[in-house]
């Protein structure tokens, strides 16, 4: 077993429950395999009194294998959920900047079509990996109590099967890895092509994707072809090794039975033991090649979780930390590199906020103004640098509790597929309709939500569909109301509004803003009207000095 399989087992209780219960019942079928064939033997040579017995043997194995089935079955299912759900938690917790640097596709395969394939592991290879470890031992020592000559002549020709099983499989786990990586470029390809759809449509570049597409998907066509190959070659292998040491013990227990050297009975029980020691390795070694992909990404699901694991969050007594408004927050010689970017978003940046100053962000675009933003989020992590606040360093604060201290309205705010009281109490889960109303007041959005046909119960289209800029700019403005939080991040609210919408936008901000220590992206000149202070962002500003 490969140590991502232990892994796999150690870290899943069901699996581990699973594959102790597959143990206690491939045992129990070894017994009624033995006894099936020393009953089949002795009524083969006339003890009639073997036959009903030998009915019941049969029929505790059909119930054996049909527990089996279903054990595994369920197994495989709470497993694939389990895997599922940590996945999609690292998945949330990634930074913003890590998921833009992936493909988004490949993670959607490996959660759906991925985490699917460790079906036939647990279903196939799991329970025939246990037979072939627990039945064979127990059927050479019944053969050794019959005929010591036969039980030897297996003990010796049984290691070939493994032997040649080891030497395909270590090919087929390559060409499985091949196909996967195949499937998993075609699966983000593709989300990216429909995703920018409207993009390649504006350039004329439609058509050309369709045969990018179907290049990658001949790709995958010719891996998964080599892969079923090698899983048919290795098939016949097997069977070809199996029979042929079936054979070196069958023909000499035949000639002594012919000399008169052996009985009928014991030659009967030779020849129906011995294929039953060699069936679980043949059964184990066809398994095989059906779970590899499932064991390629069992792989690749720890890969994101290790990736994204991090040391534990230092919480006080009562868990995480409770944050108030902090007194101070302090860039300190923050510096951030995105990956495939020749020059760094922020470099060496310094800055001191109190508590209750409003801040105000400028600068050309790719200056580094959001990435601040996102600093403070958690979404991206500074290159070098410290965050501080009061003199504590974000990095080993909970974020999640952090994130509560803070009311975001981006540039273009997310809208669900909801009803407006819902997308306001996104800022607030659980608030009542009065306190949603009031939030959608100070926004200034009460009147045109009271004017749709069903008011706060409006269900909107995806992203917001049936609503104008300015109103799911306002919409946005309530969560944060909602919110209230000490802390309040403002990313350019007014860009791509009309005079009317940044005039209401404006004015609503304007009304957040009071009491709260606020950063405002802002290339308009109206927002700024109500900061403290602005800072000038440049793609080449002198490093700031250190902020003791």
């Amino acid at each position: 077993m490969k140590p991502i399989e232990r892994r796999l087992i150690r870290e899943n209780p069901c699996a581990r429950a699973h594959l102790l219960v597959s143990v206690v019942l491939t045992v129990v079928t070894a017994m009624a395999i033995i006894a099936q064939a020393d009953l089949l033997a002795r009524a083969l040579t006339g003890a009639t009194w073997a036959l009903p017995a030998l009915a019941g043997v049969i029929v505790v194995r059909a119930a054996l294998a049909h527990g089996r089935t279903i054990l595994a079955d369920r197994a495989a299912a709470t497993v694939k959920s389990a895997l599922r759900e940590r996945l999609l938690r690292a998945i949330g917790s990634m930074p913003v900047a890590r998921l833009n640097r992936d493909r988004h596709g490949e993670l959607t395969t490996l959660v759906t079509r991925g985490v699917a394939a460790l079906d036939p592991y647990f279903t196939g290879y799991l329970p025939k990996l246990v037979a072939a470890v627990v039945i064979p031992p127990l059927v050479l020592v019944r053969l050794a109590a019959a005929d010591w000559l036969a039980a030897l002549t297996i003990a010796v020709t049984l290691p070939l099967i493994p032997l040649f099983g080891a030497l395909v499989g270590l090919h087929t786990r390559r060409r499985t890895e091949q196909q996967w990586s195949a499937l998993s470029r075609l699966s983000g390809h593709f989300l990216d092509v429909v995703t920018g759809l409207p993009t390649l449509r504006a350039f004329g570049r439609a058509r050309h994707q369709v045969d990018v597409v179907a290049r990658l998907s001949d790709t995958h066509r010719r891996a998964t072809l080599r892969t079923l190959r090698v899983a048919f070659l290795s098939a016949l292998v097997l069977e070809w090794v199996a029979a042929l040491s079936i054979a070196v013990v069958a023909v000499p227990v035949g000639l002594r039975l012919l000399d008169g050297r052996a009985e009928l009975a014991t030659a009967l029980l030779v020849l129906l033991l011995a294929p039953e020691a060699y069936l679980p390795l043949r059964a184990a070694g066809a398994a095989f090649h059906d779970s590899a992909e499932g064991v390629t990404v069992a792989t690749e699901v720890f890969a994101v979780l290790d990736e994204v694991t991090t040391a534990p969050v230092k919480t006080n007594s009562t868990g995480l930390k409770n944050f108030s408004s902090p007194r101070e927050l302090v860039f300190d010689r923050v510096s951030v590199h995105y990956p495939g970017r020749a020059t760094p978003a922020l470099d060496r940046f310094s800055l001191r906020l109190s508590a209750g100053e409003r801040i105000g962000l400028v600068g050309p675009s790719g200056a580094g103004k959001s990435t601040l933003l996102a600093l403070l989020l958690g979404f991206t992590a500074p290159t070098s640098g410290r965050i501080l606040a009061d003199r504590r360093p974000l990095a080993e604060s909970g974020w999640d509790a952090w994130r509560r201290s803070i009311a975001w309205v981006p540039q273009r705010p997310h809208l669900f597929a909801t009803s407006i009281a819902d997308n306001i109490r996104l800022g607030r889960p659980g608030a009542a309709l009065s306190e949603v109303r009031e939030a959608a007041r100070a926004a200034s959005s009460d009147e045109f939500i009271q004017a749709l046909p069903d008011g706060y119960d409006t269900v909107l289209g995806e992203r917001g569909a049936g609503l104008s800029a300015g109103q799911r700019q306002r919409i946005a403005l309530a969560r944060a109301f909602l919110r209230d939080a000490p802390l309040l991040l403002l990313d350019e609210p007014t860009a791509h509004l009309d005079l009317a919408g940044e005039a209401a936008v404006t004015a609503a901000s304007a009304r957040l803003m009071a009491g709260r220590t606020t950063l405002i992206v802002a290339h308009r000149p109206a927002l700024l009207e109500h900061v403290d202070r602005v800072i000038t962002l440049g793609r080449h500003s002198e490093p700031n000095r250190r902020i003791a």
